[in-house]
Parts: structure tokens; sequence; C-alpha cells
């Protein structure tokens, strides 16, 4: 819930701020601010919570900790590589190959109850899927539209 927050309202300050600055209406922009801010602040988790998130991975993945640590570079990467003109594009098409590949990821961790925070087994389970997985393709949608299409 936290990141679709932070999309939103980083968006719209995104875009108030550039009406003010350039008169312009510049969603595209707008929208790659708001989802650079977004994988800036879950970033930051991956490094926070690596105890918990590292717990979201099937026991067959070696080095889990290495592995969120990873991701959360990935993310930082990305958060940069989508502002920057001459990579956009590449980024935009690299992150949305990330989003699909950490889906799983989620899924196991709603189905064995993962609260990545508090590094226990008592999260909001199956239920959280029925809106972290349309938030997944929020992310992917918003990715596309505003990175790839603009």
């Amino acid at each position: 819930m936290k990141p679709l927050l932070i999309l939103i309202s980083v968006f719209l300050i995104s875009l108030v701020s550039i009406i003010l600055l350039s008169g312009d209406y510049n969603f595209a922009l707008a929208a790659r601010i708001a989802m650079s801010v977004m994988l800036l602040f879950t970033a930051i988790a991956h490094f926070v919570f690596a105890k918990g998130m590292s717990m979201m991975l099937s026991d067959f993945i070696p080095y889990k900790t290495v592995v969120i640590w990873l991701t959360g570079f990935i993310e930082i990467a990305a958060a940069i590589g989508l502002l920057i003109p001459q990579i956009r594009i590449i980024t935009a098409w690299l992150l949305i190959v990330f989003f699909i590949l950490i889906l799983p990821a989620n899924i196991y961790a709603a189905t064995k109850q993962i609260d990545y925070q508090k590094g226990t087994f008592d999260g909001n389970g199956t239920t959280y899927l029925y809106f972290r997985i349309p938030l997944q393709l929020l992310f992917i949608v918003w990715v596309y539209l505003s990175a790839i299409i603009n």
C-alpha cells in the first residue's frame, strides 16, 4: 500500500511542479519521476528489511541476503535510468522484466504469510495477493506508458 501511495502522491506533486515551472502538462515525465521515487523507497526496504525480505525467497535460492541487496541496487539503478533519456526505454523494458520476475517472491511470501518488516510468519497471507498482483500489473503498465510509449 505504501508504494502505491508514494507513486500517486509523487506523481501529483511532480505534475503540479512541472506545470508551474514550465507551463507544460508532461504526464509522462511526472509518472517517471513518481516511479523513480517509489523505486528508491522500495530499494531502501531491501537494505533495512533484508532479513525479512530474504524469507520471501524459496529455499532453493542460495545467498538470499545477497539476492535481496542485489535487487535493491537494481531498483536504484532503474530509478536513475528512467530519468536519463538515452537509456530510458531499455531501463523501462528491463524494469518490466524485473517486475515480472519478482512476482513469484510476492506470491511465495503471501502463501507463507511472511511479514518482511518483522521477519515473521504472521503476515497478511494470500488475501494480500488480491492487492499485490493488480499492483504489480499497475507498475508494469505505468512504466510502459510513461517510459516506452512516451
